[in-house]
Parts: C-alpha cells; sequence; structure tokens
C-alpha cells in the first residue's frame, strides 16, 4: 500500500481507503432519501478488518451517514477488531442534516455536530473535518461564521485538518478562499474527471493552493464494475438514493455495454480488474490522495484493494478516456 499526504499537513492516507456512507443503511433527510440498502455489521467488521491488515488507515464518515448510525458502527467496528482508533485517520462531514436548525450551516448547529461526531466516533478529535457541500445559503450568508466555527473547533484540538466537500467547480472556487481547506472531495471517476483532470478549474486552484482531493465514487456506484444487467436493472428499496435514477435505467445501462466490453477486453474482465483500472485512473491524476469507495462485506473490500500495484500507462490512461468518453 502507498500512502499519499493530505495538502501539506504532514497527514498520509492509504491510496485506496473506505468510505462508509453504506453504513448508514437505508435513509432519509427532510423527506428525500440519501441511503443504501441496509448492511450487516458482521459483514462490515469481516470487511473493515480485510482492509487494515491490508494497509487502509482511512475512512471517510458523515453526520448524515445514517443521520449518525454510520459514524456509531465505524466506532463499535474498530473497538470489536481491538484497533487503536488513534491510529487511524477519521473523516466525516457536516452540512445535509440540519436538525433543527434553519439551515445545516449554521455556526451552532456546526458545532452541536461536531460535539455529536466525538461522541458518536468515540473519539476527542476528528481528523479531517469537512464541510458536506457548497451551499452556504442565500448569497452564503452562513459562510462566515461556518468558517469562523471550523476555525474555533481546529483552535480547541477537535478538528485536526479542515475539508471542502462540493459538487461544482464554481462552488469550490467560491468558498475555498473563506474556508481554506487542506483537502477537496468530491466524485471523481473515469466517467466523469472534470475536478481532478489536468489543466480544469478545480485540478489548477489545488495546484495553487497545496490543496489534496480525496475521490469519492471511484466506480461510479459499481457501473463501472459492469455489475448491472440491462435487461433486468436494479431495482432499490425506499430510503436508496439510487432508487430511480436514469443512470441505473435499462437504457443508460445499454449504451454502457459496450464501452465496458472494450474495457474487459484490454484490461481483463474479472471485477478486480475493472475495480483496479477505475481507481488507478484517478489515481493516476495530480493532487489525487486516495480514492474512498464503498463496501458492504469482505468481497467488496478485497476488490476495491486490487487498485493497490495496479499500474497504467499512458496509452492505458488515454484509452480509458476516450473509451469512456
Amino acid at each position: 500500500m502507498q500512502y499519499r499526504e493530505l495538502g501539506k499537513t504532514g497527514v498520509k492516507v492509504s491510496e485506496v481507503s473506505l468510505g462508509c456512507w453504506t453504513m448508514g443503511g437505508l435513509n432519509w433527510v427532510n423527506g428525500n432519501p440519501n441511503g443504501w440498502a441496509n448492511v450487516d455489521e458482521n459483514e462490515v467488521t469481516a470487511a473493515i478488518k480485510k482492509g487494515i491488515d491490508a494497509g487502509v488507515n482511512h475512512f471517510d464518515n458523515a453526520d448524515v451517514y445514517g443521520n449518525g448510525k454510520a459514524e456509531q458502527m465505524l466506532a463499535r467496528v474498530l473497538s470489536r477488531l481491538g484497533v487503536n482508533t488513534n491510529d487511524f485517520v477519521i473523516a466525516t462531514k457536516v452540512g445535509h442534516f440540519p436538525g433543527t436548525a434553519a439551515h445545516a450551516y449554521e455556526a451552532t448547529h456546526i458545532r452541536h455536530q461536531c460535539e455529536q461526531s466525538l461522541i458518536n466516533l468515540k473519539r476527542d478529535h476528528i481528523d479531517v473535518y469537512y464541510f458536506h457541500h457548497g451551499s452556504f445559503g442565500e448569497s452564503d450568508m452562513y459562510l462566515d461564521d461556518a468558517a469562523a466555527m471550523m476555525n474555533q473547533l481546529v483552535a480547541e484540538g477537535k478538528v485536526r485538518i479542515k475539508g471542502q466537500s462540493a459538487y461544482s467547480a464554481d462552488d469550490f472556487e467560491r468558498v475555498t478562499p473563506k474556508v481554506q481547506p487542506s483537502v477537496f472531495q468530491s466524485w471523481a471517476h473515469a466517467m466523469d474527471d472534470q475536478f481532478v483532470r489536468p489543466g480544469s478549474r478545480v485540478s489548477n486552484l489545488m495546484l495553487a493552493n497545496d490543496i489534496t482531493f480525496v475521490a469519492f465514487s471511484p466506480l461510479a456506484q459499481g457501473l463501472l464494475l459492469d455489475k448491472f444487467d440491462p435487461q433486468n436493472p436494479p431495482q432499490f428499496d425506499e430510503g436508496d438514493h439510487r432508487r430511480g435514477k436514469a443512470s441505473f435505467g435499462t437504457e443508460k445501462l445499454l449504451a454502457l455495454k459496450p464501452k465496458m466490453a472494450a474495457l474487459k477486453a484490454r484490461f481483463g474482465d474479472s471485477i478486480e480488474d475493472l475495480s483496479a483500472i477505475a481507481q488507478r485512473y484517478i489515481l493516476n491524476m495530480p493532487n489525487v490522495a486516495c480514492t474512498i469507495p464503498g463496501f458492504r462485506n469482505e468481497r467488496q473490500v478485497s476488490c476495491n484493494l486490487s487498485a493497490v500495484g495496479r499500474e497504467l500507462s499512458e496509452a492505458d490512461m488515454t484509452f480509458i478516456r476516450e473509451t469512456l468518453g
């Protein structure tokens, strides 16, 4: 396992780390589904042990994943495995779960959620604390106070590193001068590398500010594993955020099939092969610190870890980019 630094913080994370969103199970916030199918905690325990044994040292969580459930489960699993939680880089986020606040970025709410996350994670500090999105209210009315509260949490030792997650270049560019994060987080996969592609707005922003990138959804939520049948598309439960999304429907899956066939012909047709090349494509981008694929069980973690040691040539990178468009 290789390890890469988060910004200029001195903190290094495994290039393949693990995202904990699935651990929250089926979930809703303000009436909107934002979860995944429920997981078995014993299977999650075996999966995390597999990752730790392979050198994974970084777990990414959020207060909204199961509305606290995923943070609590991670703490239980690490305790059950008998490891020292302070030997790991634990990240979590605030911003999508508003509780009783008018907006999730109200400064008092941020403090409350930080304190609750510390309780859930059974820790006295959060290694990386992200603003979960870039929407700080109308005319960014909450941005100044939110940034000040984050700085206060750092000064108190409750937060070690500031992070910013966002879903557009506009948001990253607008809030970075105020937040001054060391780490960005968003999706990045071979079908959409807009944030990490050399020369892109966000890539240039990272270069100018010594910021590194944590990539969620490197497998495009399983689409890049060619695991779904277009003639029998997946059906997701209420509370699963994938329910009703066009990308999992027959038309989109049919369009993806020949592209995946081309990748299989060049790189191998196993789930391990496809996971490895998908993640390595992102890991080869400048300023990327790690991928944080999700997982449900030991088998999925094993597939995630297949990216370790896998190499791609420049010709391979070009082939992937041109094939997936």
